[in-house]
């Protein structure tokens, strides 16, 4: 995990929001096709080919959960296969396409971000992703928006246990000082949703490659286009305390 300090702006006047704890892949930026362009290719290494359910199924996991998907989906012993071994392979060749092709933003997220951080509002990015590869896009989206929006970075191999399990938005939490019911967590896969919520915050919901279903303290939208500070503290008001058994309902568009 790594911290820095926070950019200076105006003192929010918002009453709830304190916080707002970013996804990295799929809703950041465009890379979730580049992870699965990578785990194709290691597919073919293995003579077969990657279903496109089986893809679905890694969306927002980990690398461990991933290569067991892969390798049930090719049917593949794992015992026949190094996964630490093979993670790694895959997790080197979706950096270099990063590298090579670019990160394109996921609509409207850049000007989401720059409004956070101009309302005073803390920031994390708590990804699945290693620090390794997490690194390439963290230090694009600083050249590309001047300096790190984020005050706290949480990556996959930097906690106890990885999304769906609260622990990355907990620890993400802790290092800002703020309590769930003053942060909005923004997520586009079903892994990172139900981290959210078991984490205690409300969450937003931008489904990328995977569809995301209605659910209590869920707010569901097409993308982050057109999106303001005040809609993301509604989005709090309505769903606080919505991951711990209470809140409001969805709110969907």
């Amino acid at each position: 995990m790594s911290t820095s300090p926070r950019a200076a702006g105006p003192t929010s006047s918002l009453q709830r929001l304190q916080a707002v704890l970013f996804d990295m892949d799929g809703t950041l930026v465009e890379t979730e096709e580049l992870w699965g362009e990578a785990m194709d290719a290691f597919a073919g290494q293995l003579g077969g080919e990657f279903s496109a359910a089986g893809r679905e199924q890694t969306v927002g996991t980990s690398m461990q959960v991933a290569m067991q998907v892969l390798y049930a989906d090719l049917g593949v012993d794992p015992a026949t296969r190094d996964p630490s071994a093979d993670a790694r392979w895959v997790e080197t060749e979706t950096a270099t396409l990063m590298t090579s092709r670019g990160m394109p933003w996921r609509p409207g997220a850049a000007e989401l971000l720059t409004a956070v951080r101009a309302a005073g509002l803390a920031t994390a990015l708590v990804t699945t992703t290693p620090r390794r590869i997490a690194s390439i896009v963290l230090d694009r989206i600083a050249t590309e928006l001047g300096s790190s929006p984020f005050d706290v970075t949480v990556c996959g191999d930097e906690v106890p246990a990885r999304k769906p399990d609260p622990a990355p938005y907990r620890q993400a939490m802790a290092a800002l000082g703020v309590e769930p019911r003053s942060a909005l967590v923004v997520e586009d896969s079903l892994v990172g949703v139900a981290a959210g919520l078991a984490a205690g915050a409300a969450v937003l919901g931008v489904p990328s490659l995977q569809p995301l279903e209605a659910q209590r303290g869920l707010a569901l939208r097409a993308s982050l286009v057109g999106l303001t500070v005040p809609d993301l503290d509604r989005f709090v008001l309505a769903g606080a305390g919505a991951g711990a058994g209470a809140g409001a309902g969805p709110a969907t568009s």
